[in-house]
Formats: C-alpha cells, sequence, structure tokens
C-alpha cells in the first residue's frame, strides 16, 4: 500500500508533473492541456496523502475510489498514475496511439488505477454514488471521491446524483469541484451561471468547504476533518486557474485544448515556467 509520508512542500514535485503534461502534448501533438493544468495539484495531493490503494493491485477490495469525472484532465491523472507505478512512464508518450493504454478519456478496464469510463460529462457522480453506497451495504470502510468541474455541473445529472447522495446520506462520498470559473470556450458564468455554487450544494444535502485548489495545506485541512456530519455527504470547492503554471494558458480559452504545437513552442512554454 502507497505510504502517505511524503512531504507536504515540496514544489518541484507539481512542477514536475505540469512539465510532463506538456511533454505528453510533445509527443502526441494533442490533448487538453488547459483542464490538466487545472487539477493536477488536486489529483496529486489526494495520491500522495489521502488515498488508500495498491499501485500493484489495483482492484485490492479496500482500496478508495477515486473518478476523473472531468475526464478530458486525464493528463493530470496519467501522469500521477505513472509516477505511482500503476504503469511504466513510457506509455505517456503513446497518449491516444493506436491500440494504447491511455486514451483521449479514461477508460476503465484498459488502464490500470482507472475506476469508470469518463468524458461524457455529468455522468461520475452518480458511479461514486453507486460505490458509495456498495461500501456502506458490504461493510467497507474505503471513501469514494469524485472530481467534478465547475462547467460540469451545469448537467442536470450531477444534480440528481446529489439528491440521491443526499438522500442516503453518504458520509463516505467526497465531492471535489475543480472551480476554475471556464469551460470549453470562455467563462462558465457566461455559458450558465453556477454562483453561488456553494449555496447550492448545501441546499442539496452537503457539508460544503472552500478551498484554494492548488494549496496542499487548504486541501488537506478540509479533507481531514471530513465527514464532520456522519449523516451527510461533503462537497471541496477549490478555487483553480485554468492552465495554472504555464503563463501563456492560465485563464486562455484557446488552451482548454491544443494540438500540433512545435517543439520550439514546447521549449518555450517548459521555459516560462516556475516554482
Amino acid at each position: 500500500m502507497e505510504s502517505k509520508k511524503n512531504s507536504l512542500h515540496d514544489p518541484t514535485k507539481n512542477l514536475h508533473y505540469r512539465k510532463q503534461i506538456l511533454e505528453v502534448l510533445r509527443a502526441t501533438k494533442r490533448g487538453h492541456i488547459g483542464p490538466a493544468l487545472s487539477i493536477v495539484d488536486i489529483v496529486s495531493t489526494l495520491y500522495d496523502h489521502v488515498l488508500q490503494y495498491d499501485a500493484n493491485n489495483p482492484t485490492w477490495s479496500e482500496r478508495d475510489r477515486f473518478i476523473l469525472s472531468k475526464g478530458h484532465g486525464c493528463l493530470a491523472l496519467y501522469v500521477v498514475l505513472a509516477a505511482k507505478g500503476f504503469f511504466a512512464e513510457d506509455e505517456l508518450w503513446r497518449v491516444s496511439d493506436e491500440n494504447a493504454m491511455l486514451g483521449g478519456h479514461p477508460e476503465y478496464g484498459l488502464t490500470p488505477g482507472i475506476e469508470a469510463s469518463t468524458g461524457s460529462l455529468g455522468h461520475g457522480l452518480s458511479i461514486g454514488v453507486g460505490m458509495a453506497l456498495a461500501a456502506r451495504m458490504d461493510k467497507k470502510k474505503y471513501r469514494t471521491y469524485v472530481l467534478l468541474g465547475d462547467g460540469e455541473c451545469n448537467e442536470g445529472a450531477i444534480w440528481e446524483a446529489a439528491l440521491s447522495a443526499a438522500q442516503h446520506k453518504l458520509s463516505n462520498l467526497i465531492v471535489l469541484v475543480d472551480s476554475n470559473k471556464m469551460q470549453c470556450n470562455t467563462f462558465t458564468a457566461e455559458i450558465l451561471n453556477m454562483e453561488p455554487l456553494s449555496a447550492k450544494w448545501q441546499s442539496f444535502g452537503f457539508v460544503v468547504k472552500e478551498v484554494d485548489g492548488h494549496s496542499k495545506t487548504e486541501l488537506l485541512d478540509a479533507i481531514g476533518s471530513i465527514p464532520e456530519a456522519n449523516d451527510k455527504p461533503t462537497v471541496v470547492i477549490c478555487h483553480t486557474i485554468k492552465g495554472k503554471g504555464v503563463p501563456e494558458a492560465e485563464n486562455n480559452p484557446a488552451w482548454h485544448h491544443k494540438s500540433r504545437l512545435k517543439d520550439e513552442d514546447i521549449e518555450q512554454l517548459l521555459a516560462s515556467m516556475e516554482v
């Protein structure tokens, strides 16, 4: 089982992940870069300090479940899973190739460590509700974590699942919302304004926490006190910057998805990144 004795103050690790995401773009010529850079701090915090898992036995029955509902951000999950030993790092340079293990969205049964096939937005939370209910029925102690996008919260299925989670008092379900305030081509408020997002989740029966989604300390402080109520699920709204860490990509809708960048473009982007 993965040790959780990792330093909270190692900025070089997430810089390494961000650089790897760009290297995947160099190798594969396409990918959802903005969303991956937005969530990589959340994903790495979970795998470094929170989730119980065994990379050598990905189907270990006692493992915590993590569902990346906003599946287009999968490059962040892939680089973390590779670092944790779920598969060889070489697989990163073959994303979306024919017969590759890693696709443009996560696929259950193909990639070790993937709990659900996602990418068609709005479905991950429903799957997570089922997993959390199964844990209770089987008297298991594992938790289920589901990472949504704030744009994804436009989907009605999210709120149906939220109602069900509250109805069943799933205190073993933790929802994290990547609140970067953007969707594929503009700001979320211009498409369908979700604010006040915290009040909406509270009205649906959740314990609500808000954190800086790029701060491991804030993430762990919030997650470490879960559950605050034994009869309610929890949502952690993570305020983030889309494209975080790459100045050209930050809050730039043109970087939701990128393709066919030249090597010299990647080199310039890598040079612009700082700890």
